[in-house]
């Protein structure tokens, strides 16, 4: 390949660990340096990715062997639509919550600049690995450097849940190992190109020890997913992380939805033979009830944060359940959900903030307790109109904005991408398909409209606690660069909107290359050595 593709490809993982790097070297107190170099670097990568994704779109898919080794023998980097789609993704998430982050977030701990380029690092590793046994090791990277932001700005709460989340994901890496050892055990490789060859002729009393390995490290990533009930540990630890950390967070969860979509239509797709299909009705079942989980949990919460915890987990179950119906048209709808779903919660975290910046502790369930006995509601108020700030409408309109993205109502892309997934699901029933899947398709479409009622009652009513019967009159302090943020995510899910013609294109190449992997398997696998001197 190329030169400058291979710059494309490594730069996402390399800039961020020498920026982390450079910046253990600072002092603890030089912030503006620090937030400097980051947003440059941060931005950077973005760039790169934006770059790298235009060059995929056209179909090649891009490799790149790590010292020159031969796949399956060598470290090997790959990046096609799906990959490019998602270092996009994560870039701007990161851009955005770190610019929010330089109002003050950035200083209000030790070592977030570094912790926060090595989580980026890991993240785009995960997303650009065409290796099982290194994907491991990004895991293990933004994991590490996942526990430090956690516990940034640390508070009680931030450090029982921070502790807790330590614990589960310790529990899922060690999972993780056992899962790849006895996919290794079985089939001689963990390069993901070279799986999706080996898988279907294993043989056939080797395949019991097989199915236990990938579900094994199923369970790895469905913790990160936070696939019910999996996910116990999710809403507390995203609802007391601080505002920018949670709001990144939200693409840590689609990690383990990446993983389970490209391992699962790459060794275990309609070619695996008789491991074809392997674990997807439980993928159904699994994000149905994470479905229902997550509707149950925004219509019982009573404050902001934990309402976009929940939310975090109804987009979970929602891209899980597609993926377990393994349909090409879902997958395309699912992958466009995905952009939305993610965009939107980071941007309420966000918002959620500056909104609770302006409100008394214990707001929400101080209202809540009003409301269960009638307290000071009915009573009419002498002025006939209130004349709202200026920044309280704003951080309203926003408000306003996130609740039709979540809940799924028109006109945002919220909509659109409810509205292009039940119209692949309304297109599976058929006499070629099992009832097992009808079945699961009919839930789905049931949930999905179930979840989005959810939505619109739990954001209403805390639309209206929050901006309609406020318990104080006090004004948050908002600052350009805080809302700049905001407003630059919300405006990317109305180009969604907008544009959604051509972005469903792309979702729909992506799914096809998905489900038909063998231009994948064939690049990867065929990629050549390259003379030894020759500059690459």
């Amino acid at each position: 390949m190329s030169g400058s593709h291979m710059l494309l490809i490594v730069a996402p993982i390399i800039i961020p660990l020498i920026g982390g790097a450079i910046f253990l070297f600072l002092g603890d107190r030089r912030h503006v340096l620090k937030g400097a170099i980051n947003l440059a670097a941060t931005a950077t990568v973005l760039a790169l990715a934006i770059v790298l994704l235009r060059v995929t779109a056209d179909g090649p898919v891009t490799v790149t062997l790590l010292g020159n080794w031969q796949a399956p023998f060598g470290i090997v980097l790959v990046a096609d639509r799906l990959s490019a789609l998602m270092l996009v993704l994560t870039g701007i998430l990161a851009f955005a919550t770190l610019t929010f982050s330089l109002a003050r977030w950035h200083s209000a701990g030790a070592h977030f600049h570094s912790l926060f380029q090595f989580l980026l690092m890991g993240l785009n590793g995960a997303f650009l690995t065409g290796d099982v046994f290194n994907l491991f090791v990004f895991f293990e990277v933004l994991l590490a450097a996942s526990y430090g932001l956690v516990l940034h700005a640390s508070n009680r709460a931030r450090v029982g849940a921070g502790l807790h989340y330590i614990a589960v994901n310790l529990a899922a890496s060690l999972l993780f190992l056992i899962g790849v050892s006895l996919i290794y055990g079985v089939t001689g490789t963990l390069n993901m190109a070279d799986l999706a060859i080996r898988v279907p002729a294993v043989a056939a009393g080797d395949r019991a020890l097989l199915e236990a390995g990938a579900a094994i490290l199923g369970v790895a990533f469905l913790v990160k997913a936070g696939m019910w009930p999996l996910s116990f540990w999710l809403p507390n630890t995203y609802s007391v992380a601080a505002a920018p950390v949670a709001a990144f967070f939200v693409i840590m969860s689609k990690v383990g939805i990446y993983i389970v979509l490209r391992l699962s239509l790459l060794a275990f797709g309609e070619h695996a033979g008789a491991l074809a299909q392997f674990g997807d009705p439980w993928l159904m079942v699994g994000g149905m009830m994470t479905i229902v989980f997550g509707s149950i949990g925004v219509l019982a919460s009573q404050d902001l944060a934990r309402l976009a915890s929940f939310n975090v987990l109804i987009s979970s179950g929602t891209m899980l359940a597609a993926i377990g119906l393994g349909d090409v048209g879902v997958t395309e709808a699912a992958l466009y959900y995905l952009v939305n779903s993610t965009l939107a919660i980071a941007a309420f975290f966000l918002l959620i903030e500056l909104i609770e910046r302006g409100r008394a502790p214990g707001a929400d369930v101080l209202a809540v307790t009003m409301e269960a006995y009638g307290e000071d509601l009915d009573e009419p108020e002498e002025e006939v109109g209130v004349v709202i700030p200026v920044t309280m409408a704003v951080l309203g309109i926003g408000f306003i904005c996130c609740a039709l993205l979540l809940s799924g109502q028109p006109p945002l892309s919220g909509f659109v991408a409810k509205f292009v997934l039940l119209a692949a699901l309304f297109q599976i029933p058929g006499p070629e398909v099992d009832g097992f899947t009808v079945a699961s398709s009919w839930a789905l479409i049931a949930l999905l409209l179930i979840s989005g009622l959810a939505g619109v009652v739990a954001m209403a009513r805390a639309g209206i606690r929050t901006f309609w019967l406020p318990l104080d009159n006090t004004i948050p302090r908002v600052r350009v660069i805080e809302m700049a943020p905001i407003v630059v995510l919300l405006a990317l899910c109305i180009i969604l909107t907008v544009q959604a013609g051509p972005v469903m294109r792309f979702m729909r190449d992506t799914a096809q290359s998905l489900h038909v992997p063998q231009d994948y398997v064939r690049n990867v696998v065929s990629t050549p050595r390259l003379p030894t001197g020759e500059q690459r």
